[in-house]
This record gives C-alpha cells, sequence and structure tokens, in this order.
C-alpha cells in the first residue's frame, strides 16, 4: 500500500528520485483498447506495465536462445527432447500473444493514431516484422516439411525481438547526448549519471548475464563428464566473455577521465587503474592472456580456477560490499585486537594438543603446524571429528577450547554485525542530509537526482522509506524556518535561509514603526547623525512612509 504523504510536494519528489511514478493515473472510463494500450505497451505513462512486459519478454528470448544452444548437446537434448518441445511451445504461444496483442492495439500507438490502415502500417514496421519472424519457423514447420537444421536456425530469429527493448533505449539515450563528445557518451554508458538513461541499465544486465555464464561454465567444466560433452561449447563462451569483459575495461579506462575523482588524461586513469573495481575487471581476463604466452614454460591450469574472479564483477552492482569494506576500515583497531586473541589462543592450543596427544596418535598430532587445524575447528565448533584427542588432558583441553571458542569467535561477527549496521544508519542519515539540501535550495537538477537515485539503490531503500526520508527532510526544513537560532554565517550557505531571514528582519522592523514614536524616532536620528540620510530613507521605506508624509503623532 503506498504511503500517504503529509506534504503535497512529496510523491512528486520521490517519483523525480526514483526516475519513475509508483502506479500509473489512468482513468478508468477510457475506451478498452486504448485503455489496454495505456497499461500494457504504452512507453510515455509512468508506472504502467510496459517495462515489465518489455522485461518478461527479454527474459523469454534469452531462455530461447539458451535452449537453442544445448539443444545442440546430445548429453542434454536426448534425454529432454520432450521438455525442450514444451518450452519452445510455450515460447511460441507467448510470442503469438504478445504479436496479435500489439496488432489489435496498434490504431493506439502514438504514431499511427487517427491514421488509416493503422495496423496494416504496424505489420510492416521492422519490429513487428522481427516479431513475426520470431514465431513463423514453428508454424511452417506444422503446415509443410522443414529440415530441423534450418528450423534451428530460422528460431535464432527470435533474437531479433530485443530490437523492441534496445531501439526505444537507444533513442532516449541519443536524445540525452545529443551535442556530447564521443567520450562523454562512452562515459554515459559505462558510468551511472544523469545522460546514462536505459542504456546504461540493459549494458549492466548485460555484463551481468556474461558474469553469471562464465562462472557457471568454469563450475561446470570441473566435472569430468560435463567437460568432456561441451568441451567446444565452454571454449567458446569463455573466448565470448573474455571479450565483453575485455571490452567493457578499455571502454571503463577510456572514459573514466570524465569522473571529477579521475579529472587526468594520464594520471586520472592510472589511479583509476589502480582501484579495486579496476583490478578486478583486470584480473578477469588475465588467466585467458596468460595461458597462450607460458603454457609452454609453466602449467597454466590452475589459473582457470581464478576465473572465478569474475563473480567479484558483480559487486559493482551492489553496495554492500562498499559498506562493508568501509566498516572493516572503521572497525580495524578492534577486528585486529580480536583476531590477535584468535591466534594467539589457537597457537597455544595447538601446542599443547601436540604436547598431550603427540605420544598417543603420533600421526595425527604429528608437529604443531598439523595441530593447528584441529586447534581451528575446536575452537570455531564445527568439530569435524577427523582429528580427536584420545587422552583425559587432551579431551579436558578439549572442552575449555569449545568453551572459549564460542566466545572469542563470536566477538569479531558480533562487532562487524553492529557496525555494519551503524554504518547503514551513518549512510542513511547522509543521503537524508543530500536530500535536504535539494528541497531546501529548491535544486532539482539533474546531478543530484542521479546522486541521491544511486544512493538509493545502494542503500536498498524503497519508495516508501525514501518518501519517509524526504517527508523527514521537510519536516526538519519546516522547524528551522525560525532562524533565529542560526549563526550569520549559517544562514548565508542558503539563499533560501537568507531571504527567509531578511523577511523576518522587515517584519519585526515594521512591528518598531508600529509600537514607537517614529517622530521622536527620527527626530532624534536626524540630530545627533545617529543614522546617515540613506538610512533614514530606507527606515522610511519600511514603515511604508515618504518624506511628504507628515510627521506620526
Amino acid at each position: 500500500m503506498k504511503q500517504e504523504s503529509s506534504h503535497p510536494l512529496l510523491d512528486a519528489e520521490v517519483e523525480i528520485i526514483l526516475g519513475h511514478a509508483e502506479q500509473a493515473d489512468i482513468p478508468s472510463d477510457l475506451p478498452t483498447r486504448r485503455w489496454l494500450y495505456a497499461w500494457m505497451l504504452d512507453p510515455d505513462i509512468p508506472g504502467n506495465h510496459q517495462r515489465e512486459v518489455d522485461r518478461w519478454v527479454g527474459v523469454l528470448i534469452v531462455a530461447n536462445l539458451f535452449a537453442l544452444l544445448f539443444e545442440h548437446v546430445p548429453i542434454l537434448y536426448e534425454p529432454n527432447k520432450a521438455l525442450f518441445a514444451w518450452f519452445d511451445a510455450f515460447s511460441v504461444v507467448v510470442f503469438t500473444v504478445e504479436y496479435l496483442f500489439r496488432l489489435y492495439l496498434a490504431p493506439e500507438e502514438h504514431d499511427l493514431r487517427g491514421k488509416p490502415y493503422a495496423r496494416w502500417r504496424h505489420a510492416c514496421a521492422p519490429l513487428s516484422v522481427f516479431d513475426l519472424l520470431a514465431i513463423v519457423p514453428f508454424y511452417l514447420q506444422a503446415i509443410m516439411p522443414v529440415d530441423l537444421r534450418i528450423l534451428r536456425f530460422l528460431r535464432l530469429l527470435r533474437i531479433l525481438k530485443l530490437f523492441r527493448v534496445l531501439v526505444p533505449a537507444w533513442h532516449h539515450f541519443a536524445q540525452l547526448n545529443r551535442g556530447r563528445t564521443m567520450r562523454q557518451k562512452i562515459h554515459a554508458l559505462m558510468f551511472d549519471s544523469a545522460h546514462s538513461g536505459e542504456m546504461h541499465h540493459l549494458l549492466d544486465s548485460f555484463i551481468a548475464m556474461w558474469v553469471v555464464i562464465s562462472v557457471a561454465a568454469v563450475i561446470l567444466e570441473s566435472v569430468a563428464s560435463v567437460h568432456y560433452a561441451l568441451n567446444m561449447e565452454f571454449l567458446i563462451l569463455d573466448t565470448v566473455a573474455v571479450l565483453v569483459f575485455s571490452l567493457e575495461f578499455l571502454l571503463r579506462l577510456y572514459s573514466c577521465v570524465e569522473e571529477p575523482q579521475f579529472k587526468n588524461s594520464a594520471l586520472g586513469r592510472l589511479k583509476f587503474a589502480k582501484s579495486m573495481s579496476a583490478l578486478v575487471d583486470f584480473l578477469a581476463v588475465l588467466p585467458f592472456f596468460l595461458e597462450p604466452f607460458l603454457n609452454h614454460l609453466l602449467d597454466l591450469r590452475f589459473l582457470r580456477v581464478f576465473r572465478l574472479i569474475r563473480l567479484l564483477k558483480l559487486t559493482r552492482y551492489t553496495g554492500a560490499t562498499t559498506t562493508l569494506t568501509k566498516v572493516i576500515a572503521r572497525e580495524w583497531g578492534v577486528v585486529s585486537a580480536a583476531a590477535f586473541i584468535m591466534i594467539l589462543m589457537v597457537i597455544m592450543m595447538a601446542s599443547l594438543g601436540y604436547l598431550f596427544e603427540h605420544d598417543s596418535q603420533p600421526d595425527k598430532f604429528e608437529n604443531i603446524p598439523q595441530s593447528i587445524y584441529w586447534a581451528v575447528v575446536t575452537l570455531a565448533s564445527v568439530g569435524y571429528g577427523d582429528i580427536s584427542p584420545v587422552t583425559p588432558a587432551g579431551r579436558a583441553m578439549t572442552i575449555v577450547m569449545a568453551l572459549m571458542g564460542i566466545g572469542i569467535f563470536a566477538i569479531p561477527a558480533a562487532l562487524l554485525s553492529s557496525a555494519f549496521s551503524d554504518q547503514l544508519q551513518k549512510e542513511r542519515e547522509a543521503l537524508k542530509g543530500n536530500i535536504y539540501r535539494m528541497i531546501a535550495t529548491g535544486n532539482m537538477d539533474p546531478e543530484a537526482v542521479t546522486q541521491i537515485r544511486t544512493e538509493s539503490k545502494r542503500l536498498h531503500l524503497t519508495a516508501e522509506e525514501l518518501g519517509a526520508l524526504i517527508e523527514k527532510a521537510h519536516a526538519e526544513r519546516e522547524s528551522k524556518e525560525d532562524l533565529s537560532s542560526l549563526s550569520l554565517h549559517e544562514i548565508a550557505r542558503s539563499p533560501h535561509q537568507v531571504i527567509e531571514y531578511y523577511k523576518q528582519q522587515l517584519g519585526q522592523l515594521r512591528q518598531l514603526g508600529l509600537l514607537t514614536d517614529l517622530a521622536k524616532v527620527e527626530s532624534l536620528a536626524r540630530a545627533e547623525d545617529h543614522l546617515t540620510p540613506t538610512d533614514i530613507a530606507v527606515w522610511n521605506v519600511i514603515q511604508r512612509r515618504t518624506p511628504t508624509d507628515p510627521p506620526p503623532r
């Protein structure tokens, strides 16, 4: 349920920051066809279901591409022929319903509304032709004999349906970046900004999809039977993934100088290259390029495991790791102290375990380094049981270690948990401060909105939570309308506060004029030169008097 706002501008501000409305305002008395188009397909109405329709159709298209890929793998296709056939039929039904639905609503499209033969014009449009090509092969197979290989090739045409999502996003991106340089456009694609639009999010989704695909391939390669059956497919996938990640890294390195913290052609790029995200991007492709050059010198098969580093690329799309890094850096003193105590306890217990158990179990407690494994497992309360003491002294010590381990290993976890919660609260307070400044100055410029939108997503704020923050900022702003408690330096920081303070002072001067004898004040000011003629003229203007007015009695 949508949160009710106590401020008239609150809902609008939430929509501006989030970039969309929570619920579309579509009249229910519209004609059925126009009402359906407004809810399902109109891209100009924020809050309707148009994005959801495009998103789920896009997911189904990508799933079809993977199904076509897996059909070429006998070990996967042969036992699951019926499942593949049902999925293909389901996809064709969905795509057919979508095509007919769009054809039915074609007269309501903005470019075709009021024009003759609207449906025919719609059917001849390139995007509609792509939609038709996505389903024609299935029906051709039903009415005429078609070679299965040709049919599979024709089904690849379903990828053309993605243009229905890409083309509008690209047009919007081109509009946002009209008149900008090529580097600025690439920066808008690779880094989230006011000029990014939907294309940036689509590119992020594309890269994240390849991260998941490449990591899944690395994991499945470790299964001998799967690697034998899909050796060539894994090689192709890894090559494409490396090309995608390499291009992404180079484009980010090229355009990073548009970011304020990297403003320098050489030093800025070097600084960016040393950042954690850039290092992760570099390490994600490094094993692929090292293997061909060093394979004849070293056995570099172990480098393939390092391709799992690509999974760290997903941290770019979540702020959890950033927050955790800040927490560890802030609480490093306490965490390091707890870690020192843990290491001290492990070494002491491993030494005692070796002393008590070596004579009874020389194969398991062969030396102190080997006993460290047993001490860590026992202190962590894991207790695998592969190494356990048999002497009375060793068992007594194990009881003490297990009890102590509950507290010792819980200290860092409790510290990090508390600090993580505290850091989230601080970041939300900082976000509230940014929102307050934006509201106080009335500055809804795209850069400020983009920054707050990015922070809201990073902190996983819902529309209700963001609305509560804005409402709280409004309340604090209204509570500070009385500026008497602020210094002149604090008031001068905000033009809005300066105006309010000036209005308050004018009001107080007018009240003085009503409560005092204006003639005596003016006579005293002129006689003893307390005020200059200019000051007296200003005083008269404030009191709404002119030099020709008679002196008040």
